[in-house]
């Protein structure tokens, strides 16, 4: 696949506009593939944080946007219009400036989450704002109530760079839809992403100004202005479950509604019946966009009577994996995002070699970009800090089990609970042990939980509340009861 040269749009979207920073100051992109700059972005400033919430404040209170389903309707069929008009300029950044793989920008990366606003666009007009209850009798009298569902008001929402363009129309796809308006940070490693999402709605839609503001910026901080400013009603925020916790904490001031899609440490358990030279070859997935994916299986649990066998198998499937540069379609894992992510992982695989046997890969190849090779540990106890941390990187580690019970109870053994998997000879075994898996998606048998319609997000610290689905759509409304006494 030739990607087409770039030509982003580079400035911020603030009141409809598009625009430089404050001051006029701009950050570098870099390629992580390459170590080379790819040109620059707008460094918004907390001064145009505030002047975005101001505008955001203005569209939700003073505008139509919030109650007007139809118009959403139609705002939002026009920015999957305007996507699919620029896919291949969107696909071409994502490769570049996230080191996404080009292979993969056809499910998670680009194709799918284009397809993800259509579904947007047809739920702002779908759904049922509006319902009656049954009359019910208190304190003699009965009485009509009337169940409505209100857009929250200004949402702030934080992305990461892992999956850029697919977070960033996963935040703003429900919040618009649902009436709220967005002043949304995207992370500065992955500037792009975001901003010509901006001179699509800027140029291609009939949003009114305000309703979108697009905030790239190399100061962290400028998200921390989300978390706590009282003009913003919800915080929707992917990441760190250590960032999450200080967006929680920030925003508990004016007690907004906060949102988290946090990380993940998911377990797959392959139980002594499945086929494991069928299900094994599947664990090297681990490594795909390096490893950078919350819902990622890093820790394969394996039967001991049949351990050592699996062991060989997932040697030979990691030694095998083919990994480098992004925009070869034959690659399905790219760089970590920076020099400072490449060295985290690395830092944790230095500790892994005293934690369990080094079994592939366990270092960074001598070539341009922050690459980090596919690596494997086994006899990891799972308590161990490379079996417990996010690493967020290339690594798996292989963790043995004595029993069915046991398998249970060293997946549930976690901080988090985010996602998972099991493989059975039986579906109905699969689905037993499923039952008792304590994390918000689990894959069963390789069956694909994920879609628009599905609601994602995980148990204890793998986040609060989901996305996508109703229950995405509903993170953003109020809900208010009206009654009416029953007459005649």
């Amino acid at each position: 696949m030739s990607l087409p040269d770039l030509a982003p749009e580079t400035r911020a979207l603030i009141d409809g506009e598009l625009c430089e920073s404050s001051n006029g100051a701009r950050f570098d992109n870099v390629n992580p593939a390459t170590e080379a700059v790819l040109g620059t972005a707008a460094d918004a400033t907390k001064e145009d944080a505030d002047r975005a919430l101001a505008a955001a404040r203005r569209a939700f209170d003073d505008g139509g946007w919030a109650n007007d389903p139809a118009l959403r309707s139609r705002c939002l069929r026009q920015l999957y219009e305007g996507m699919l008009d620029e896919k291949e300029q969107l696909r071409s950044i994502v490769v570049r400036e996230a080191g996404a793989c080009v292979s993969l920008t056809g499910f998670m990366h680009v194709d799918d989450p284009i397809e993800m606003m259509s579904y947007w666009a047809d739920k702002a007009t779908s759904f049922a704002y509006e319902r009656e209850l049954e009359p019910t009798p208190f304190a003699g009298q009965m009485s009509r109530r009337i169940l409505r569902r209100e857009p929250i008001g200004v949402a702030g929402a934080i992305t990461p760079w892992n999956v850029p363009l697919y977070l960033n129309i996963a935040k703003l796809g429900p919040a618009l839809a649902a009436g709220c308006t967005v002043v949304l940070k995207p992370a500065p490693d992955t500037p792009w992403s975001a901003t010509h999402l901006g001179k699509i709605i800027a140029e291609r839609t009939d949003i009114p100004a305000g309703v979108v503001n697009i905030l790239p910026s190399s100061d962290h901080l400028v998200g921390e202005v989300l978390s706590s400013d009282p003009r913003v009603d919800l915080v929707t925020f992917t990441g760190s479950t250590a960032t999450g916790k200080r967006v929680m904490a920030c925003g508990s001031a004016t007690v907004k509604k906060v949102f988290l899609e946090l990380g993940g440490k998911s377990a797959s358990i392959v139980l002594d019946d499945a086929p494991l030279e069928a299900v094994l070859p599947q664990a090297a997935m681990t490594c795909v966009h390096g490893g950078q994916g919350c819902a990622i299986t890093t820790r394969w649990l394996l039967p001991r009577s049949r351990y050592a066998e699996g062991v060989e198998i997932l040697k030979a499937a990691f030694d095998g994996w083919s990994y480098g540069d992004p925009e070869d379609p034959s690659n399905f894992q790219g760089p970590q995002i920076s020099r400072r992510q490449q060295e985290r992982v690395l830092g944790y695989i230095e500790t892994g070699r005293s934690e369990g046997r080094l079994v592939a890969g366990g270092g960074a190849p001598d070539r341009p970009g922050f690459f980090v090779e596919p690596t494997l540990f086994a006899d990891v106890d799972p308590r161990a800090t490379i079996a417990q941390e996010e690493i967020f990187g290339p690594v798996c580690v292989v963790i043995p089990y004595e029993d069915e019970d046991d398998a249970v109870r060293i997946a549930n053994d976690s901080i988090y609970g985010l996602s998972g998997a099991v493989h059975a000879a039986t579906d109905e075994r699969a689905l037993s042990v499923g039952r008792r898996i304590r994390t918000g998606t689990l894959s069963l048998n390789g069956g694909m939980w994920f879609h628009a319609d599905t609601p994602f997000g995980g148990y204890k610290q793998s986040g609060v509340g989901r996305e996508n689905g109703d229950m995405g759509f509903e993170e953003h409304l109020e809900t208010k009861i009206m009654a009416l006494p029953v007459r005649g």
